[in-house]
């Protein structure tokens, strides 16, 4: 086929999927009993936070693009519906938090800016969008403007709100003494993550400088600035003692000139500091050993916090596995919180801070569950077990209720509470969940473990279409996730993006396909060295031998077809999409790619994923690329992207287009202008899935190979 020939059969395809997707309800529910639209119309709660007294707690909804606060009291904790935005219109909702009487909901509406200064605008509105600091009254419901920025912090002892703008330090007062909002302080730098001392006169931050950060300490009745023991290296994480005395924080020696990668194998040690303030220096209280496994793990929030008695808290990932440790600090040793072959992921306290509220998979790897410790050290306790999923716990501030997340293979995400010392989860907002929403409809995915050809231990989550006849063959999809930092479960997921991603399995196994999730090595949930396995990605796409552990898997079921076997995923599951398609299309008879890296060797995003002044590393991350490969690509593709997207270039997919055409090989795409990568608009979630949907039915099921 020549050039034009197939751009208009490109076209021609594009269009098709369009067309489809107005009356997607009718195709897309001829076989399984539900639409895609029903599988995707459950609000997905995010961002719960509990209120420093009494028995408040908030979160937010996103009920197909519509996004609002919702509010619940104890003991009855009736759900209600808090502000009353009633558009898709892609404006987030984050930062949620409760004013320190408890009387107001500070939050955060639309998203931060890209590297050119644009902030995303996914409905293209020409009069431009904002991202603002609101809050929202507990009785009333009335929502004012704090100010424009993100990252909102209440003190915990009267109406300021501190938050960050441009990398300034911005504050304003909630109620009727409220106006505008003003800069807290003018200091070179980036300023940021705001810490209030417990009697709300100091504000902890960090602020970033290039090469080396300080802990700065302003005093909003002195009006004077101060930083806490500077040096060369990279000073972080501020946190105040209960008493105001003191204050910890995180430092990580500097790495000067050298050149530092994403997700990099590179040690990176680091240490617990404590300060008296004001007239003490820091003291080391704690350090990491100088191994790998002693490198300070991804965290946020979690990675240090005080507990009672003047323990400090804090995750470590020196066993091989993300744990909790304690250690007292004046300093000692450090004692391990929760042992096992296992790890921790959201951390809460209750409020006297002499336990942890935190999620793990200890004792059921592929789920999510809520388990309680004492700070001062112990054997942790189960607060959930069985087949459901549970997550971002909190304690309400009388300590007597644990109220958290949960799905499983059939329920999506819902805030259920629970009493602190032990019983059943009651379920609140049950009437969120729209009447024909089909869980009744949906598959158990099965638990599946294979092995790689190098002998590593792959899992996944197997979904068989229901009713399937004796001797049919099916045709299969391997999907895989994105970060690569993540984990798929065994049910729906936690985060909005996997939670979008598993109710698409679930449409694509009701049309008859059997699904194969697969957690391929570089996720999460297996330990570190599974995390940061050899020559992963951009220094040799190791993780690639798991997809084709997962088509043999497959091949050795009875009722698969393995000449019909596709590909889809986003992000980094773009990638091996399309890394599968280009070395291996007599495998992979089709795929769909959504905003995948197709180049290692170039800039992806801000993110520097290898050394770009190593030529010996640009030539392994071009042969680890789709690219490197794309001579041999064969099987057509649909390509998603959105041209605003901030985590992977929107000229990955631009480069392989052209790539594709030049091979005269089959593509069919699918943009969305302004759109981001994780897609803000839930129609635009519709559109690419039913299109995703669409391809594989006519390249996997309407025909065979």
């Amino acid at each position: 086929m020549n050039y034009e020939g197939l751009k208009m059969k490109t076209l021609r395809l594009s269009c098709a999927s369009i067309l489809l997707l107005a009356a997607c309800a009718l195709p897309c529910s001829a076989q399984g009993g539900f639409t895609l639209e029903q599988v995707l119309s459950s609000p997905f709660p995010a961002d719960l936070v509990a209120a420093r007294r009494g028995a408040r707690v908030a979160w937010t909804f996103d009920a197909e693009g519509r996004r609002n606060v919702w509010v619940a009291e104890g003991p009855q904790f009736q759900a209600r519906q808090l502000t009353r935005y009633d558009k898709d219109d892609g404006q987030e909702l984050s930062g949620l938090s409760f004013s320190a009487d408890g009387n107001w909901l500070v939050f955060v509406r639309g998203g931060g800016k890209n590297r050119a200064g644009e902030l995303p605008n996914p409905t293209s509105d020409p009069e431009g969008v904002k991202q603002q600091v609101l809050a929202a009254n507990w009785a009333t419901g009335q929502v004012r403007v704090l100010g424009e920025g993100e990252a909102p912090v209440p003190s915990p002892a009267g109406p300021q709100v501190v938050f960050e703008n441009e990398g300034q330090l911005w504050v304003n007062t909630l109620g009727a003494a409220g106006g505008e909002a003003r800069r807290l302080f003018q200091a070179r730098g980036s300023n940021g993550s705001p810490q209030w001392s417990p009697d709300g006169r100091l504000v902890a931050f960090t602020s970033a400088r290039g090469d080396h950060s300080f802990v700065g300490v302003y005093d909003t009745t002195k009006r004077t600035l101060g930083f806490v023991s500077p040096t060369v290296d990279r000073d972080s994480n501020p946190r105040w003692s209960t008493d105001g005395r003191r204050l910890a924080f995180v430092r990580r020696p500097t790495n000067g000139n050298q050149p530092s990668t994403f997700l990099g194998d590179e040690p990176d040690p680091w240490a617990v500091l404590v300060a008296d303030y004001p007239n003490g220096e820091a003291r080391e209280v704690w350090r990491s050993g100088r191994g790998a496994n002693d490198s300070m793990p991804p965290a946020g929030e979690e990675l240090l916090q005080w507990g009672a008695d003047g323990r400090l808290v804090f995750l470590s990932e020196q066993d091989g596995w993300r744990h909790l440790y304690t250690v007292p600090s004046a300093g000692g040793r450090a004692e391990l919180l929760t042992p096992g072959s296992c790890e921790v992921e959201d951390v809460t306290y209750t409020g006297d801070r002499r336990a942890v509220v935190f999620s793990s998979n200890c004792g059921d790897i592929d789920r999510r569950h809520l388990f309680f410790v004492s700070t001062a050290g112990g054997s942790p306790r189960a607060l959930t077990t069985g087949e459901k999923i549970e997550w971002s716990p909190v304690v309400t501030g009388d300590g007597n209720t644990l109220v958290y997340l949960g799905s499983d293979a059939r329920e999506p995400a819902m805030p259920y509470a629970m009493p602190l010392a032990g019983g059943p989860g009651r379920m609140l907002a049950q009437g969120a969940l729209p009447r024909d929403f089909p869980s009744s409809k949906l598959v158990v995915p099965r638990q599946v473990v294979f092995k790689a050809e190098d002998g590593l231990e792959i899992h996944g989550q197997l979904f068989m279409p229901e009713g399937t006849r004796a001797g049919a063959r099916l045709p299969a999809v391997i999907f895989m996730h994105g970060g690569p930092s993540r984990q798929m479960l065994l049910g729906w997921h936690y985060m909005y993006y996997y939670h979008n991603a598993y109710g698409l399995n679930q449409y694509l196994a009701s049309q008859g396909y059997a699904v194969l999730s697969v957690n391929y090595r570089s996720g999460i949930g297996y330990g570190r060295a599974f995390r940061m396995a050899p020559k992963r990605g951009a220094r040799g796409a190791s993780e690639y031998q798991d997809i084709l552990a997962a088509a043999r898997y497959l091949k050795g079921l009875d009722n698969i077809d393995d000449k019909r076997v596709g590909l889809w995923g986003g992000s980094y599951g773009g990638y091996l999409t399309a890394l599968g398609l280009a070395r291996d299309s007599d495998i992979f008879a089709a795929g769909v790619d959504l905003h995948g890296v197709h180049d290692w060797s170039q800039r992806i995003s801000g993110a520097s994923w290898i050394d770009y002044n190593n030529r010996d590393a640009q030539k392994v991350a071009l042969e680890a690329s789709p690219v490197g490969s794309v001579q041999k690509w064969r099987s057509p593709v649909l390509l998603v992207h959105g041209d605003d997207d901030r985590n992977v270039s929107f000229s990955q997919t631009v480069d392989l287009a052209r790539r594709l055409r030049e091979q005269h090989v089959e593509f069919e795409q699918l943009v969305f202008p302004d759109e981001i990568h994780d897609l803000l608009l839930h129609r635009n979630w519709l559109r690419a899935y039913a299109a995703a949907a669409d391809f594989f039915e006519r390249h996997l099921r309407g025909q065979k190979r």
